[in-house]
């Protein structure tokens, strides 16, 4: 059965954006948030809006989360008065937040309990991505129903991939998350780097980027971080987040990361400093300090 009738519970800096694409193509969207100014925002281009999660998710084919934390997608999905209690049997549940595996796994075992379809779906591309329809959405669960939301994905993204059962999107977001920190550390670094011998930035940029160095990270964030300009598209507060997931999950099957616990390190250090609503390019605040440097 084709999904026509979708709701996008948490409308933030990526939840927004993504309904107003599904509004955009033709889709009936209904969205709730905690704060009422998001809904209204989502009506003015064309939406419903709902106040409770009762009357969100009622008539829902399909029913999208984008929410900050575990516990926050836990309470939603599974609470008393949550998404599994109060949606239709058969109905899609996509959570595209970014929360632990094993949570994932579970709620998808509790959604089946009360005859619902969970995927997990979690995405990369920032705010950006989110606006311009080109996430990349790394899924975990059946193929029958990552077949179905398969169109809805298709407006969100551009690269949707089902990359196993139940639990392995979240696994493979953590994999992402790793990779980002990385860059953006090393990116920080080799910027602060270029300016203490007096190199023009943006020329320095341009050819590395043109090379084996270049990647998303630096097409993205470079030019914004030689601007200081630290405007979220992604806060430190939610990678922070993610990397202790990262390290809790490495821990826990074995896995050594000596690299990316360092740079989880230097995230937490700098959301603990008060930088937590920063772009997570913000990282470069923490190498200038380092190298007693100041801008």
């Amino acid at each position: 059965m084709a999904l026509q009738k979708i709701t996008v519970i948490g409308l933030g800096i990526m939840g927004l954006p993504m309904a107003r694409n599904l509004v955009s193509a033709g889709y009936t969207v209904t969205g709730h948030n905690r704060s009422r100014g998001k809904t209204d925002a989502l009506v003015a281009d064309g939406g419903n809006g709902a106040d409770t999660v009762a009357e969100a998710v009622a008539d829902a084919d399909a029913v999208i989360t984008m929410l900050p934390d575990s516990p926050d997608v836990e309470a939603l999905l599974a609470g008393e008065d949550g998404v599994f209690a109060h949606a239709r049997p058969g109905t899609l549940v996509i959570d595209m937040s970014t929360i632990r595996p094993d949570v994932a796994r579970t709620l998808a075992q509790q959604g089946r309990e009360s005859d619902l379809r969970v995927l997990d779906a979690p995405v990369s591309g920032g705010e950006a991505g989110a606006v311009e329809g080109a996430l990349s959405i790394m899924v975990g669960g059946e193929q029958a129903d990552f077949d179905a939301a398969r169109p809805l994905f298709d407006v969100l993204g551009k690269t949707p991939v089902l990359v196993g059962p139940h639990g392995a999107g979240q696994t493979v977001k953590a994999a992402n998350q790793l990779i980002v920190a990385g860059h953006l550390q090393l990116l920080a670094e080799a910027l602060v780097f270029l300016e203490a011998h007096g190199v023009e930035t943006e020329a320095g940029l341009e050819v590395l980027g043109g090379g084996l160095a270049g990647s998303t990270v630096l097409q993205r964030k470079g030019a914004a971080m030689r601007e200081r300009n630290f405007q979220p598209g992604f806060r430190i507060t939610l990678h922070d987040k993610d990397l202790r997931i990262v390290t809790d999950s490495a821990r826990t099957s074995g896995v050594t990361v000596p690299l990316g616990a360092q740079v989880a390190q230097l995230v937490g250090a700098l959301n603990r400093q008060g930088h937590g609503d920063l772009d997570h390019s913000a990282l470069l605040k923490l190498v200038e300090e380092l190298s007693g440097r100041k801008h």
